[in-house]
């Protein structure tokens, strides 16, 4: 069975919106280091966050932490927040779209929030190359995919339309131009996009679990209905899964890897500022998807190992 929790963060406990890119032979775990331990007004403690880091040589079995992105402010002492990245590696070098919020607020609301690109050719010095221009300055939670006739195309959640997710495409990476609005159907987060069984699947985040949907063109968009919306057995796992990433490793093969909020009931979000550490600590869970007569399937409590490749 994939060992459960897949990875704790040993710092803060508030490992959050995790993201897989592979080096050679190493696979990188990237994600929000949320500070669930710290007593800071409001909700400080989602804020202020770096961005850490987990590595694995056995092919997702077992995962060594090994700190945090470093360099990615641009004045130095400031202390930002940095959330939910995005790396690909295209061009000869891994390029991350990351969510940026000026300083530690203590409000979910109020304060702009913008998407940044950096560039680097080991994931570990990463080189700023300009804030992505989008529908809005209150944008989060990229997703990037290639276009099957050349270019990418990169999805967004847009908070100044009612939390949609909004895409805009690229030649290059450096210059983009915003399509517009792509799913409305409710407020929803974190979209993550890839190619499995013969078609492209979005998921979503919905924070009831993950809103589902298929396309054969990467514009029209079909919804499926939700995964991990129930709880599973596995140790930590027995809430809804939060913001996921996806790795396919090949046509019929791929892991959701995603978080959940143990010592929640309910919604599980762990967003209330008065909660316990208890509460606001986080996993990193991973589980296997399948596409079976069309549609994607996911057995969070499947006795099966993970093989990244």
């Amino acid at each position: 069975m994939i060992h459960a929790p897949l990875f704790v963060d040993p710092v803060h406990g508030g490992g959050t919106d995790p993201v897989l890119v592979r080096r050679g032979e190493e696979w990188w775990l990237v994600y929000t280091q949320r500070r669930a331990r710290v007593e800071e007004p409001g909700v400080a403690w989602v804020h202020g966050s770096d961005l850490g880091v987990a590595v694995s040589t056995d092919r997702g079995r077992t995962w060594e932490y090994r700190g945090v992105i470093e360099g990615l402010d641009l004045e130095p002492g400031r202390r930002d927040t940095f959330w939910a990245p995005e790396i690909v590696h295209e061009r000869g070098e891994f390029h991350m779209f990351v969510s940026h919020i000026e300083g530690v607020p203590e409000q979910w609301a109020g304060h702009e929030r913008v998407i940044r690109h950096y560039a680097s050719p080991d994931l570990e010095a990463w080189a700023y190359r300009g804030e992505v221009p989008l529908s809005s300055r209150y944008v989060i939670d990229a997703c990037l995919h290639p276009l099957p006739d050349g270019g990418y195309r990169l999805w967004y959640k847009d908070e100044a339309d009612e939390s949609h997710t909004w895409a805009a495409d690229s030649g290059d990476l450096d210059s983009w131009t915003v399509l517009g609005p792509v799913l409305t159907h409710r407020p929803h987060e974190g979209p993550n996009v890839f190619e499995l069984g013969g078609r492209y699947w979005m998921v979503v985040d919905e924070w009831r679990g993950q809103g589902v949907f298929w396309s054969a063109d990467l514009t029209t968009w079909t919804r499926q209905g939700l995964i991990l919306d129930q709880p599973g057995t596995r140790p930590e796992d027995a809430t809804i899964g939060l913001h996921a990433d996806v790795v396919v490793v090949d046509p019929e093969t791929a892991y959701v890897v995603y978080f959940t909020h143990p010592g929640t009931s309910g919604d599980g979000t762990g967003a209330a500022p008065d909660r316990s550490y208890d509460q606001r600590r986080s996993v990193i869970q991973a589980a296997r998807l399948r596409v079976q007569d069309g549609v994607l399937t996911c057995d969070r409590d499947e006795d099966t190992a993970i093989d990244l490749g």
